[in-house]
């Protein structure tokens, strides 16, 4: 079954995390799908991280659908529109937008008022975290619009309710990933006249590979990690919001969850997915009932 054949996908940030995990799987229910980055076989970008766009439309292709990658600076007008310009030439539609820019891992200061903060690291965390969602979205909408009951999916860390009463741990991250959820439910409003949808999504705690390479561990024997953390139980692959954005894609109803914040954890609940192991977990509500008010790690009812 590949429910989403035919569909034309653009994934924006898609070398690594969260962006790898949703285009493989919109390529596994049978989407082409354009995957955007910096990081090429040729050429690295600040990151200097091996992970490569070819390989990302490697494993959409792997996994069923057509991966293809181009390599692009989502902070560059000009670049975006040659991109919107020849997914309209080669496909002449856009069915799914994923904004998953992101790339400022490395810039965040945690827990440092933004006096001590580096202030360039901090105003160039914002402009990868919301200057590219902007003009990616000004030249990809009006090629979605026209094909009424596509979606726009907007990525970031924690859903409103989350993120209204918890500090993120940094002025400019905090901006950055609230920032996000407001610009999903502006977009909804303006999509709406045309029938289509805008969402804000969040993964839980997700095994990326920058995270699995902070603990030390690989996806294999990720709970080695355990030891030193041990609430990365609840943790989740990239997948498993990869499964999300697909299930929203497929879904004939996708107008109710219009300017709505959503995660990987409730979606699971409603559309039934698994994650890579069958399991289900639902990372945020853990957080505030478990791991927020200090009772031992323990997934029960959890995932």
């Amino acid at each position: 079954m590949q429910p989403l054949k035919d569909k034309i996908v653009l994934v924006a940030g898609a070398t690594r995390g969260a962006g790898r995990g949703i285009a493989v799987e919109l390529g596994a229910a049978g989407a082409t799908v354009y995957v955007t980055g910096r990081t090429t076989r040729a050429q690295r970008s600040e990151y200097n991280r091996p992970e490569t766009i070819e390989e990302t439309a490697n494993l959409v292709n792997q996994a069923g659908g057509q991966g293809i990658a181009i390599q692009v600076d989502h902070l560059d007008p000009v670049q975006v529109q040659a991109l919107v310009a020849r997914i309209e030439r080669e496909q002449g539609r856009l069915d799914v937008l994923v904004n998953d820019i992101w790339g400022a891992e490395y810039l965040a200061e945690w827990n440092t008022p933004v006096w001590k903060h580096s202030l360039d690291n901090g105003l160039r965390m914002l402009r990868l975290a919301i200057d590219t969602h902007i003009i990616t979205s000004h030249f990809a909408l009006p090629l979605l619009i026209k094909n009424p009951g596509s979606l726009l999916v907007e990525m970031t860390d924690g859903t409103a309710e989350y993120n209204d009463t918890h500090y993120r741990l940094s002025l400019f991250y905090d901006l950055a990933k609230t920032s996000v959820i407001r610009m999903a439910w502006a977009l909804a409003q303006e999509l709406q006249p045309h029938g289509c949808t805008a969402v804000a999504l969040t993964p839980g705690w997700m095994r990326s590979e920058i995270m699995l390479e902070h603990f030390g561990v690989s996806e294999a024997n990720w709970r080695d990690a355990i030891a030193k953390e041990p609430h990365f139980v609840i943790s989740e692959t990239p997948h498993y919001v990869g499964r999300a954005v697909a299930h929203l894609a497929g879904d004939r109803s996708v107008a109710r969850w219009n300017g709505q914040s959503l995660s990987s954890g409730q979606l699971a609940q409603i559309y039934g997915f698994t994650d890579l192991d069958g399991s289900q977990p639902d990372a945020l509500r853990y957080i505030r009932e478990v791991q927020e008010v200090g009772k031992p790690p323990d997934t029960t009812g959890y995932r």
